[in-house]
């Protein structure tokens, strides 16, 4: 294994360094410097569009958003019907909702459908307490829970690798890429993680790695991770058919990157190849070679 690494450190750029032909078609774009910070800005706008889309689909969002959402309904519908049953204003519509007794004493002065008014008003006002327990009920269970903490950690993580540029995105964390990550982290390289065990992933973060939980072949995955900023990608999956689809993928998202694509045998290494891999490594081969080279 020592081996694979050390082939791999020579691969994967180093941080300080970039494979110019792979740039070079980009270079002559960024010599002009208003042509830089129009990019600039269009990629902050995307950063900021594609995280805020990120945290509304984290799954504690998604349960706090439904009581949230009920709750805007029923009070846009008591307004309205506020205002067509007795013809106010918006202000006082909402304010209706907010101070019952005020509906007493509009009457008292107005003439107009007072029983249907009040009846209407207990309906809403009882929507409104229903929703709000819900949304009560969704918060509590998830702080005693732990699911705010953790979604707050995910959050703060994804705000993380939004930022990173250069950075090398590790498919996999086994033997095979924790190994990699350790090494290449030494290296001084910021290294994403992407895994679909949550177990796995929970130990990639303890272990001081960003992570992002999701199947590598999926685009919104890889964009998740920052696939087109990044430098490097190791496809590390105890999968050959599942690193090829990898490589495909990321190839196409960002064909500046290095990628870098583990096979279990020699009759992937074409195949690799043609997906868009720079470099195809055969641990067993490489490990072989290397133990026949000590005997």
């Amino acid at each position: 294994m020592g081996a694979v690494v050390s082939e791999l450190s020579a691969v994967v750029p180093a941080p300080n360094r970039h494979p110019t032909d792979k740039f070079i078609t980009v270079a002559p774009f960024f010599r002009q410097k208003g042509n830089a910070d129009t990019v600039r800005a269009t990629r902050q706008r995307r950063m900021s569009t594609r995280y805020l889309g990120l945290l509304a689909n984290r799954p504690f969002l998604r349960r706090a958003s439904r009581p949230a959402f009920a709750f805007v309904v029923i009070f846009g519908l008591g307004v309205a019907g506020f205002m067509i049953l007795v013809n106010v204003g918006v202000v006082d519509a909402a304010f209706w909702l907010l101070d019952p007794t005020s509906i007493e004493l509009y009457f008292q002065t107005h003439a107009g459908p007072v029983e249907l008014t009040k009846v209407y008003a207990l309906v809403v006002r009882s929507g409104l307490i229903v929703t709000s327990l819900w949304a009560g009920e969704t918060v509590l269970s998830a702080a005693f829970g732990g699911q705010i903490r953790t979604e707050v950690q995910l959050a703060r993580a994804q705000r993380h690798i939004m930022k990173l540029t250069d950075h090398t995105v590790i498919c996999g964390y086994g033997m095979f890429g924790r190994t990699i990550a350790r090494r290449l982290a030494a290296d001084g390289h910021d290294i994403v993680v992407i895994e679909t065990d949550t177990a796995v992933a929970e130990q990639a973060r303890e272990e001081g790695y960003l992570v992002v939980e999701g199947d590598a072949r999926r685009d919104s995955v890889l964009e998740e991770c920052g696939i087109e900023r990044a430098r490097s990608l190791v496809a590390a999956v105890d999968d050959s058919n599942v690193n090829v689809q990898i490589a495909i993928s990321s190839s196409q998202l960002a064909p500046s990157l290095t990628v870098v694509v583990r096979v279990g045998n020699e009759m992937y290494e074409s195949l690799a190849n043609r997906a868009g891999a720079d470099r195809v490594v055969i641990p067993e081969v490489i490990s072989g070679e290397d133990v026949a080279g000590y005997l």
